[in-house]
């Protein structure tokens, strides 16, 4: 898989990451001068409508909860070839599946992650919406002005 120039507006830097359903991009708004996360829909998924409105299905569900233990969803759009792309606030801090190949976390580190973990996806429940992939890849990390957030992503 190549490296796209651009997806949109945005510059491409590099791959985050890559799953069966979708590949995640960093990319630059030049205009705003910030980073964000580009999920575009895999190729060989393209033509599945179920696929492509789950897909887009998420992304509304996301920009609609719009709360701080969520991805954030900056918006929707096409790439010319007609797969659709997510443009997502970046998590600066990475993800869980990657702070755990180093090793296990020590205990009151993990109780205390497993609450912001749960808190999240408590918000989903209240809004009677199950995650289907709460998998290590899928909890991210984003610096703020009060120190680090945990983000649920990538509902499945």
């Amino acid at each position: 898989m190549s490296t796209p120039a651009w997806i949109g507006s945005y510059r491409i830097e590099r791959l985050l990451g890559a799953g069966s359903f979708a590949t995640v991009w960093l990319g630059h708004d030049p205009v705003l001068d910030s980073r964000v996360a580009i999920k575009v829909l895999a190729e060989n998924w393209c033509h599945d409508l179920r696929v492509r409105e789950r897909f887009l299905d998420e992304a509304r569900l996301l920009r609609r909860l719009d709360h701080p233990r969520l991805v954030r969803v900056h918006g929707v759009d096409e790439l010319p070839d007609g797969r659709p792309y997510a443009v997502l606030a970046w998590a600066d801090g990475g993800g869980l599946r990657d702070r755990l190949a180093t090793g296990p976390l020590p205990a009151a580190q993990a109780l205390a992650l497993l609450g912001e973990i749960a808190a999240g996806v408590a918000v989903l429940h209240r809004h009677r919406v199950v995650h289907r992939d709460l998998t290590p890849g899928n909890i991210l990390f984003a610096s703020g002005p009060t120190g680090e957030r945990v983000l649920i992503a990538d509902l499945g």
